[in-house]
């Protein structure tokens, strides 16, 4: 069974490889083209794009490698069973189910690798990305001038017409310029010939005219003309490029999607300690002593026990110093395990209808946080099980239609990305909204398609022989044939 379990992983290998790359390669231009805009014409350094392109991958990729598995599985197993190779296996007394194993296991393995690419690798490649995206759009555009055309050199205060300018050496013939930073004096600049160069930081623009005329009209007299020539007069023009400033300024923030689990986690308690002081201030404010006593818990979920298991995991591995920490959670007050800030003993009759107002307030917004930051933990876990999920669901289909060929792998992967990432962003809008719970939203999609797929791996080996192509064309051949019988 070990050379029949290398073969079955080996078919999968190679139509996995294609549809990662095929697949990543499709998001990943789609990705880009949006933030092209971003980046054409401001002069950025190659090594700079590279950063931006290679920074992109890992989201891209952490949506890709489910979708790829489906791929793979439905390709492999259709395959196997359109060259009659299933029906060796079949006669040779191996079920379905157990050609399924090897394929199932691998799934799990690529579960485990990618939760822990979601939880260490994509949230700091995303605050990367986040912040040499905003290095970037401090960056200005880097002039560049054309021939006959009125270039704006400084929005709606400066602006320049040449002629002609040589490429190579930037020289410039019959030159004007518009200047029309003085509101009270209007001034243009004709020229016979000019040089345009940047200065040695990059970010300013230095103009050296040949053989020209100054002409300088002031507005409230305007029959008044006021005219100079010239031999050669240079313009320094500041800070028409900047250059990429890679700067601290957003490195101490990071969103939700640039947080590990476990960050993601400490945040929630954070905002717990905030919902529960604001939980008690009003149902005391309300004479509630009761509901006060009883304040919500927060379910620990997926997020929870990975974080409990990393932390023991820590702590075996680096064992705590001789003199023991005080351990945290001690002294709490409230049924949460978490301390809460006392209320002041006002009676609820002098609590105004506007303090009220605002401690619901305060209660909602924390409990918004929460929800925001525990949708993102599930999210991470979710995505990777998928992986587990799509072999469950394709090996089965792929095997009912063995004669599906291409089109059964585009169509049923078509379908199966539309429903599960429908379900992941109805899920997510939902939780946002307070009307479902997190872990709900984030899992249900998962649920919905595995138990779809466990009951059709359970049924694989029931289904009937038959020519053409599958046991439901069989029966809608023979229903077909049962109403064409005369009475």
């Amino acid at each position: 069974m070990k050379i029949v379990s290398r073969y079955i992983l080996k078919e999968h290998l190679g139509p996995l490889a294609f549809a990662v790359s095929a697949l990543t390669s499709l998001l990943l231009l789609n990705f880009v083209a949006k933030r092209l805009g971003d980046l054409v014409g401001k002069g950025l350094p190659w090594d700079v794009i590279a950063e931006f392109l290679l920074l992109s991958v890992p989201f891209t990729l952490a949506m890709t490698l489910p979708m790829a598995v489906l791929v793979a599985t439905l390709h492999a197993f259709s395959r196997l069973a359109s060259e009659n190779e299933i029906t060796a296996f079949k006669a040779s007394g191996v079920s379905m189910q157990r050609l399924m194993v090897p394929v199932m296991l691998a799934s799990l393995v690529l579960t485990a690798a990618m939760v822990l690419f979601n939880d260490q690798v994509l949230p700091r490649a995303n605050h990367r990305l986040a912040t040499l995206q905003s290095d970037i759009a401090r960056v200005k555009p880097t002039l560049a001038l054309q021939e006959q055309v009125i270039n704006e050199v400084v929005p709606r205060t400066l602006f320049l017409r040449a002629a002609r300018i040589a490429s190579g050496t930037n020289q410039m013939h019959d030159v004007t310029i518009y200047d029309l930073g003085d509101p009270a004096h209007r001034r243009s600049i004709e020229a016979d010939s000019g040089v345009v160069a940047l200065s040695t930081s990059g970010e300013d623009l230095i103009l050296t005219l040949f053989d020209g005329t100054t002409t300088e009209v002031d507005a409230e007299r305007p029959a008044r003309l006021q005219r100079s020539f010239f031999h050669e007069d240079i313009i320094l023009v500041r800070g028409v490029s900047g250059g990429l400033d890679r700067g601290a300024d957003r490195a101490s923030y990071r969103s939700d999607r640039e947080l590990s689990v476990c960050e993601l986690r400490a945040r929630v308690d954070e905002a717990s300690v905030q919902r529960d002081s604001a939980w008690v201030r009003v149902q005391r404010s309300l004479g509630d002593s009761l509901a006060a006593d009883h304040v919500p818990r927060i379910p620990r979920g997926v997020g929870g026990l990975y974080c409990d298991g990393v932390r023991r995991l820590q702590a075996w591995l680096t064992p705590p110093p001789a003199a023991a920490a005080v351990q945290s959670g001690q002294g709490d007050s409230t049924a949460s395990g978490r301390p809460v800030t006392p209320v002041a003993g006002q009676p609820a009759s002098m609590i105004s209808d506007v303090m009220l107002e605002g401690m619901r307030f305060e209660l909602t917004v924390a409990q918004n946080t929460i929800d925001q930051y525990r949708v993102e933990i599930e999210k991470k876990f979710a995505i990777a099980s998928a992986c587990f999920i799509f072999v469950l669901l394709g090996a089965p289909i792929a095997l009912r239609f063995p004669r599906g060929g291409v089109g059964l792998t585009i169509g049923v992967s078509l379908g199966v990305f539309a429903i599960y990432y429908a379900g992941l962003l109805m899920g997510e809008a939902l939780a946002d909204r307070a009307l479902l719970d997190p872990g709900i939203a984030m899992w249900g999609a998962n649920l919905g398609l595995g138990l779809v797929g466990l009951v059709l791996t359970l049924r694989l080996g029931t289904e009937g022989s038959t020519s053409r192509g599958s046991e439901l064309a069989e029966r809608w051949h023979r229903w077909r044939a049962r109403r064409r019988r005369p009475a």
